[in-house]
């Protein structure tokens, strides 16, 4: 979020299962593809033991031949066996596997960016809708922490920032940023974590991350959910949660107060974005605008919204 951190790739378990399952498809249209050639020579076989070798003869069933019958029944599961496998014109040989392997893949990448983007439309009201599963079973007195403060910097279009880094870089949000968090405890996510270049000064770490065995340095403070996070928040008063996208979304139902940077500009290339405000939800009591100059690029504005 403020800083550059050399990343260690990792592979994509989503990619991976969608590449094991484009693997399983193929390997049922090799099926399909052998069994084809088992019918073929079984019915031969079995009409030339008819009528060549004399086998059942004279034996038939309802006025039709026995083999003719055999073939027939063999032919429908054939066919149910096609249809189930969605049957191909083209079939085994490395390069039919790699574009079936790619085909498939893309296919299932883009049910799975249609359901993202859905996602993100409708983000407040899940993470609403879960709060109140959560509530449950959440002791009241961490229900809902009243000065719990969600604090962040977003462009016009709710962009946060690409590659776990901001896109702008604004000297006076930096120093706000500073200024509010200073001897608080700041809650976020792992990547948000990793984007630092070491933990921020005069401040309490608590990272959300579903890795049981993630490493960090003393006096970070390591939790697997935000509803264990919010219960390590103990006496501070102020606690913020900074980030990142996901977080905010779980947390937006939360808090009681957002202080916003706005950046007065849209940025194509975002690939994480803040959850929207709903202004039936949220009031807006203090506003600052600053126009862009040396200094910053952008026109922006502080903003501190309080829940109605």
């Amino acid at each position: 979020m403020f800083g550059r951190k050399k990343k260690t790739p990792e592979i994509d378990k989503e990619q991976l299962e969608l590449i094991e399952y484009a693997q399983k498809r193929i390997r049922k249209k090799k099926r399909v593809y052998s069994h084809f050639i088992l019918f073929l020579i079984g019915s031969i076989f079995v009409i030339l033991a008819n009528t060549v070798l004399g086998i059942g003869k004279d034996f038939k069933i309802a006025g039709v031949d026995w083999f003719v019958l055999v073939i027939i029944v063999w032919l429908f599961f054939l066919a149910y066996h096609i249809f189930k496998v969605f049957v191909t014109n083209r079939f085994m040989g490395k390069d039919w596997e790699k574009k079936q392997l790619e085909k498939l893949v893309a296919k299932q990448q883009r049910r799975i960016e249609k359901i993202k983007t859905r996602l993100e439309k409708e983000a407040t009201v899940i993470a609403e809708s879960e709060f109140n599963d959560e509530q449950k079973t959440i002791p009241e007195s961490n229900a809902l922490n009243k000065n719990l403060t969600l604090i962040a910097a977003a462009g016009e279009d709710n962009s946060l920032g690409k590659d776990n880094d901001l896109i702008w870089h604004l000297s006076d949000d930096l120093k706000r940023f500073k200024s509010l968090t200073n001897g608080h405890t700041i809650i976020m996510g792992r990547k948000t974590f990793e984007s630092f270049p070491k933990p921020l000064p005069n401040r309490t770490h608590i990272v959300i991350t579903r890795n049981k065995d993630y490493a960090v340095p003393d006096g970070v403070l390591i939790t697997h959910s935000l509803k264990e996070a919010i219960e390590l928040i103990g006496a501070d008063e102020q606690p913020f949660v900074i980030g990142g996208g996901e977080i905010y979304k779980q947390a937006l139902p939360l808090v009681d107060k957002i202080e916003l940077t706005r950046v007065h500009h849209e940025f194509e290339n975002a690939d994480t974005f803040l959850p929207v405000i709903d202004e039936s939800i949220w009031k807006e009591v203090n506003r600052t605008t600053h126009d862009a100059d040396d200094k910053h690029e952008y026109a922006f504005s502080f903003i501190t919204y309080e829940r109605r």
